[in-house]
């Protein structure tokens, strides 16, 4: 299976991309083929609400985000790959996020799977509440088969992740598949 990540976070060396990788080594060692796009390096447009997509159709803003859509139409899983900032998921994701509706009815018809890998400094049993809820609601919205989360409270620093035991979740989730 083709697995898309998206990559939320603007640091390359940071606790999300942790996991990410974590996850990527045990989806290739389950014989998977794994695309990471870093919505944070390519240029993603607000969508500005015009709806010419006709929900289903070329958005008007000519932008990076073509790749995404392309890679989301051909694969098999995508996975949310976000710190969290202010209980919810990177400005960067959100705006991908916020564009499937240009191809909303398709990304429905391909009922892929689905996971979440994120990080949050607070380790509060209430920290990514709102993430979830959020991911839940995209889950079931666009039809996608929720596969697993991992959600990395106390990982706010690289050296804190390492230690914890969230890099070894999101590889056995990865190699779950």
């Amino acid at each position: 299976m083709k697995i898309v990540i998206l990559m939320g976070s603007p640091n390359p060396k940071g606790s999300t991309s942790i996991l990410a990788d974590s996850f990527r080594k045990g989806a290739e060692e389950a014989g998977h083929s794994v695309e990471t796009i870093n919505v944070c390096r390519v240029k993603v447009n607000p969508c500005i609400g015009c709806v010419a997509c006709g929900y289903e159709g070329e958005c008007v803003q000519r932008d990076d985000n073509r790749q995404i859509r392309e890679a989301l139409l051909s694969c098999g899983m995508v996975v949310f790959a976000t710190p969290l900032y202010y209980y919810g998921m990177s400005a960067q994701l959100k705006a991908a996020v916020d564009r499937f509706c240009a191809y909303n009815s398709s990304l429905n018809r391909r009922h892929l799977k689905s996971a979440l890998l994120a990080v949050a400094w607070n380790a509060d049993d209430w920290t990514f509440d709102a993430l979830t809820a959020h991911y839940k609601t995209l889950v079931r919205y666009i039809n996608f088969e929720d596969c697993g989360t991992v959600l990395g409270g106390g990982c706010g620093s690289p050296s804190m992740t390492r230690s914890s035991r969230y890099p070894e979740e999101a590889y056995r989730l990865g190699r779950s598949l």
